[in-house]
């Protein structure tokens, strides 16, 4: 018996049962949602020995794994051709798998100008509740039987079944980079990112803090050549650019390492200063505040609210109140429905996401 049929055997029986189970894999994104219950579904015996890839054709810009696959080894693969994640996908650990990555959903510094991970997902293999393994999607962009399926199990933290595979796009990796460094107040910083983001120039990543803002180019030299004399600015040694979005995409910078709760807010890039207490971290041209802050639950996702966003408590805190922003009643039935469909029993992952499913 190989090690899908393992993994689908047990769902069957815990299904019979209505025994919880807990999809994990490396443990990497533990903190992430609020707590999990239920006897732990380990997948990375699907992929996980050296046997991930299930079919790869760099000319037509495509790779399909399996969930178990380690997500270094999947960009030391791609790496090796040229290719990356262009959504640049944090680790949080060195035994993040490609199941996590699509579970979870996130996405790094590259995300405002590449996509996000669902952005990139041809099709998918899924294991549901019953025990069927079901298929979505393909494996290039015009297939659409079945796509959107595929793109909702981006970021479904393994509420709706198991991800057995994932079909993911790829892209060249830029010719060059540069990183430049400004210094500008929180004002003058959203102003400028929003300024740029209308212009042709090839910017990667943004990231302010505490009067520093840090500027990704990439693409050919020509254009970050000319980027970088319209845009002026200190470029900073390579390595240390490096190095410096690595700390953003991995929470390694020293801002991530603060002690009070770190909230994730994602609003219009244009929205005004949060003016909340604490500490910010702003990425994505200015849709994604991180905040380190001890105000009240009730005070942030009130201000996100207003702001025409929403607030997750990403790490710490107090996380009995729900750890996700409140869904509007029509979204909440749309989520019930689909949780309805793959996972009848109830039984993967209660409770991750919101309380009632």
């Amino acid at each position: 018996m190989n090690a899908l049929s393992e993994l689908i055997d047990r769902i069957r029986t815990a299904t019979a049962a209505k025994q919880p189970l807990q999809i994990r894999a490396g443990g990497t994104k533990d903190f992430y949602g609020n707590p999990s219950r239920g006897d732990v579904l380990d997948p990375r015996g699907h992929g996980g020995r050296g046997d991930g890839i299930v079919a790869y054709e760099p000319t037509e810009l495509v790779i399909t794994v399996r969930c178990g696959m380690p997500l270094a080894e999947l960009e030391a693969e791609l790496d090796g051709k040229g290719q990356m994640l262009a959504f640049e996908p944090p680790h949080f650990g060195a035994a993040a798998t490609v199941g996590g990555c699509v579970a979870s959903g996130l996405s790094g510094p590259r995300r405002a100008t590449a996509g996000a991970v669902r952005d990139y997902m041809l099709g998918a293999k899924l294991v549901d509740g019953r025990g069927n393994l079901l298929s979505f999607g393909g494996t290039v962009m015009k297939n659409v039987a079945g796509y959107d399926v595929a793109r909702a199990l981006a970021g479904s933290l393994g509420t709706l079944g198991l991800i057995a595979e994932a079909s993911l796009k790829v892209l060249p990796k830029p010719v060059a980079e540069a990183t430049l460094r400004f210094e500008f107040d929180e004002p003058t910083a959203l102003r400028r990112m929003n300024e740029w983001a209308g212009q042709p120039l090839p910017i990667s990543a943004t990231a302010w803090r505490a009067g520093e803002l840090h500027v990704r180019l990439s693409g050919a030299q020509a254009a970050i050549r000319a980027a970088r004399e319209r845009m002026g600015g200190e470029r900073i040694d390579d390595a240390r650019a490096a190095s410096f979005w690595r700390g953003i995409r991995e929470h390694t910078e020293a801002f991530f390492v603060f002690n009070a709760p770190l909230w994730r807010l994602s609003v219009p890039s244009t929205a005004e200063p949060l003016a909340l207490p604490g500490e910010q971290l702003i990425e994505w041209g200015g849709a994604l505040r991180w905040l380190r802050s001890t105000a009240p639950a009730s005070a942030i996702r009130a201000r996100a609210s207003a702001l025409g966003g929403h607030a997750t408590l990403f790490r710490g805190g107090d996380r009995l109140g729900g750890v996700f922003h409140p869904l509007e009643p029509a979204i909440a039935r749309i989520h019930q429905r689909l949780k309805a469909e793959f996972d009848p029993a109830g039984i993967f992952n209660p409770g991750r996401m919101y309380a009632h499913f």
